[in-house]
């Protein structure tokens, strides 16, 4: 649910991006990309973002964006998916097709001697999918596999209930355990509608990174996009934030307890996240070396995986995390991230702390743009969180600009304890709830 917010908090800064020159182009029609000119190799990459995403699914619909993303390689026209992926074979091009919570993606990697061809069929894919019956068929029962599987991991079941408790009105609150009975009861018209709302010119972002020039790139644009629906489905208001702090414990036989713990966080946009993201970095978002990581498995040995992350969603804002550990023990471990939380809360980082992770942050930039799609990736998510080009150029500056001072400021305010709220798939044991 959180692929591309959980990308974009990772992309990190160094000297190697003031290289990328990103040019906006802007084709007759008006569709509006970030290029990325690169002569070299004769390869071009498209990262194609529609703003919306599952978040577009109408009431009782819950599942038909996802499965529409999933039916746009099964035919089009006068190809069914044999066919179409024959056709991609023929030509050297790669296409995919996903969906996230606020976005769903499509991206191509094309030669450029087949450019002309590998766009036509994009677009036949894009613009006019046939969802076929036998292929609806066959995916839908692919997609009712899935769900099934689902409703037997913890770790999904976690992360459906803290959801549901944190936006109960929102589509970011849709319970899982309802996704099933409503994907068996949609029709090929559902993903026609689906396909309308979410698919259309008003909420389109494109990256195009490679072999092609800013004159070249215009005219594919519209060819690309030609006969897109003007607007689509409208977006949801913002996320009201409901969760409270506490225990919410759900039985699951298994010998291990999952927790998955929550509250509000700040978006990207806030003067503050600067200090939160390397805060983060040394509370629960470094690996094995941050503080969650030591206390509760280097020293303790009760957990294999523990972490935090800071998520901006387009409706809502989290802070969340995650720690698995045996039932007999799950108690503990989430005692020690209550612990963590407030010591970070009440002292901030040491100067050494402070000192490793902006060095760490800094020097892995140049690791999210080693190669076309790479950047194209990274160039769609900057305009999906609505940052201008020049971010590049500034956020290694933003990042070591972060002082002790400003980390125990937001430390402070942003962590708070009494907010956090677990909750538990698993047999625990001794584990107060409310």
């Amino acid at each position: 649910m959180r692929i591309l917010a959980i990308l974009f908090a990772a992309i990190l800064a160094s000297p190697a991006v003031a290289q990328v020159a990103v040019k906006t182009v802007t084709s007759e029609e008006g569709i509006t990309a970030w290029l990325v000119e690169e002569p070299l190799i004769p390869f071009v990459a498209i990262n194609i973002a529609f703003r919306g995403g599952t978040t577009l699914d109408a009431p009782g619909k819950f599942g038909s964006v996802e499965f529409m993303m999933s039916m746009l390689e099964e035919g089009t026209g006068d190809l069914d998916a044999v066919g179409f992926q024959k056709a991609q074979d023929s030509i050297g091009a790669r296409f995919g097709f996903g969906s996230s919570q606020d976005s769903v993606e499509i991206t191509a990697r094309i030669l450029t001697e087949n450019r002309d061809a590998s766009i036509d069929l994009l677009h036949r894919a894009i613009v006019e999918p046939s969802f076929p019956q036998d292929a609806f068929d066959r995916v839908k029962a692919q997609l009712e596999s899935g769900y099934r599987s689902d409703l037997e991991d913890p770790t999904e079941i976690a992360s459906a209930a803290i959801n549901a408790l944190a936006f109960p009105d929102h589509p970011y609150g849709k319970p899982l355990q309802g996704r099933l009975d409503e994907l068996q009861m949609l029709s090929r018209e559902d993903l026609i509608a689906a396909h309308q709302g979410a698919i259309a010119e008003d909420r389109l972002m494109v990256s195009v990174v490679g072999d092609i020039t800013e004159a070249e790139l215009g005219p594919l644009l519209d060819t690309l996009f030609d006969g897109l629906p003007e607007t689509g489905a409208k977006l949801p208001d913002p996320a009201e934030f409901a969760l409270e702090g506490g225990v919410t414990a759900i039985d699951f036989d298994s010998p291990q307890s999952i927790a998955i713990f929550m509250q509000e966080g700040l978006s990207f946009d806030d003067p503050d996240f600067f200090p939160a993201f390397v805060m983060n970095r040394v509370l629960g978002g470094g690996g094995l070396t941050s503080r969650l990581a030591t206390e509760i498995r280097e020293k303790r040995g009760l957990t294999y995986g523990v972490g935090s992350y800071i998520a901006q969603r387009d409706y809502a804002n989290i802070y969340a995390g995650s720690v698995a550990s045996a039932n007999e023990d799950i108690a503990k471990a989430i005692e020690l991230v209550r612990a963590e939380w407030t010591r970070m809360a009440d002292g901030g980082l040491t100067p050494e702390e402070l000192d490793a992770a902006q060095r760490f942050i800094t020097g892995s930039y140049a690791l999210r743009f080693d190669g076309n799609g790479r950047i194209a990736n990274v160039l769609t998510g900057m305009q999906l969180n609505g940052l201008p080009v020049s971010y590049m150029e500034t956020r290694n500056e933003r990042v070591n600009a972060v002082t002790l001072e400003d980390v125990s400021r937001v430390a402070a305010g942003l962590l708070r304890t009494e907010d956090l709220h677990f909750v538990v798939v698993g047999m625990p044991e001794d584990l107060p709830t409310q």
